[in-house]
């Protein structure tokens, strides 16, 4: 690898890997997750975070790491793949207190509320996530004359969360830290009600780049404000970069059932995310501006000319917690304009809202068919 003694100061995960190449049996701290996460030495503080997964054609189905270390098939009257945090404290700690949602290892049953998630769909709004759970209440035929659907996130007002079946329906907020909380507690929750199998869709709105309004944008690479497939934050006063890696076949799938809508167009292509809704975006319309109208189309056009498609501000640090934690994540926004043709979203209400529905739709098809093909949910 060439990192020399500088390796080994930066990167104690790296010993583990050099033993168990040595020492066929070796136990790690970092036995737990799904790979061996290394933190390679950069340029100055910089530190590039790489996640080395285990091949799942090696992997028997259903090996996963209990809280004690040990290695289990099954957990409960769960098979497949556990979800698993890239953090080996979160198996030793006596009680885990997920604060922003008002839940707890010791006050809440887990596993039992829990247990049989298989798709977390998320989003900003918590109106718009309430009505996802409830529209996927009716396509799932689990709806019913006077049915109530709580918000288990009710002691605080930091997120909304709301469940159907194997359905968890979580809003995020507005940009990556929001959104970052959020993910940290509910991949945690995941773990402690034992879930496998998971699957995380963000679903969202977003600007397009060169896209009619209404345009449904599947994304297959998500990219910084430089274009780069990179996610970037401070840890320990070192800079931490990630790569925004997608799954790939998630992508397709959802691309396949596209074409059972045809109603609105829907792409495969890159977005870019970004820190701010204004001058991050390239708006002229903010209380701060420093750039001309020939600026902003300058940039649009080359992140359209780069395959960019559409811009939001989550889509990032999804793709890097998730892959982290080897839990398959696809992000599935429509676009409300095109931002070549301007910054304000002007279109009227109800046509807003009918936009919004576009990927809700597209999401809900896709975990029908999923659900179908096993025997869970009929055709």
């Amino acid at each position: 690898m060439g990192g020399g003694a500088a390796c080994r100061d930066l990167c104690r995960p790296c010993q583990p890997l050099r033993s168990a190449a040595s020492e066929k049996d070796a136990v790690s701290p970092w036995a737990g997750l799904p790979g061996v996460l290394l933190l390679l030495p950069g340029e100055g503080s910089e530190i590039l975070a790489v996640l080395i997964t285990r091949s799942t054609r090696n992997t028997p189905r259903g090996e996963r790491m209990a809280s004690s270390g040990s290695q289990t098939k099954t957990r409960g009257n769960h098979s497949g793949h556990f979800v698993q945090p890239a953090n080996p404290n979160v198996a030793t700690m006596p009680e885990d207190v997920l604060y922003h949602l008002s839940l707890s290892t010791s006050t809440h049953d887990l596993p039992a509320m829990f247990g049989d998630v298989k798709f977390v769909c998320v989003g900003g709004s918590p109106t718009r996530m309430e009505a996802f759970a409830k529209y996927m209440a009716k396509e799932l035929g689990l709806d019913h004359p006077g049915a109530e659907y709580p918000n288990i996130c009710a002691g605080t007002d930091r997120y909304a969360m709301f469940k159907v079946g194997p359905v968890l329906s979580v809003s995020h907020g507005i940009g990556i830290p929001s959104t970052s909380v959020m993910l940290h507690e509910v991949i945690k929750l995941l773990y402690h009600a034992r879930c496998s199998d998971v699957t995380v869709i963000r679903i969202g709105t977003s600007g397009g780049i060169g896209l009619e309004p209404g345009s449904v944008v599947v994304t297959q690479q998500a990219v910084d404000a430089s274009f780069s497939p990179m996610f970037e934050q401070m840890v320990l006063g070192k800079r931490v970069v990630q790569r925004t890696d997608l799954d790939q076949e998630l992508a397709k799938e959802l691309m396949q059932c596209a074409t059972d809508l045809p109603e609105f167009p829907t792409v495969l292509a890159k977005t870019m995310c970004t820190s701010d809704f204004y001058e991050g975006q390239g708006r002229l319309d903010g209380a701060l501006c420093s750039y001309t109208e020939k600026d902003k189309q300058d940039y649009l056009r080359a992140a359209h000319a780069a395959g960019i498609r559409n811009i939001e501000m989550e889509s990032s640090v999804l793709a890097a917690m998730c892959s982290a934690c080897g839990i398959p994540v696809a992000v599935v926004c429509v676009t409300l304009l095109n931002r070549l043709d301007g910054d304000q979203v002007s279109s009227p209400h109800d046509v807003l809202v009918k936009y919004q529905q576009r990927p809700q739709r597209l999401v809900s098809h896709f975990i029908k068919k999923r659900l179908a093909a096993t025997g869970t949910l009929k055709a």
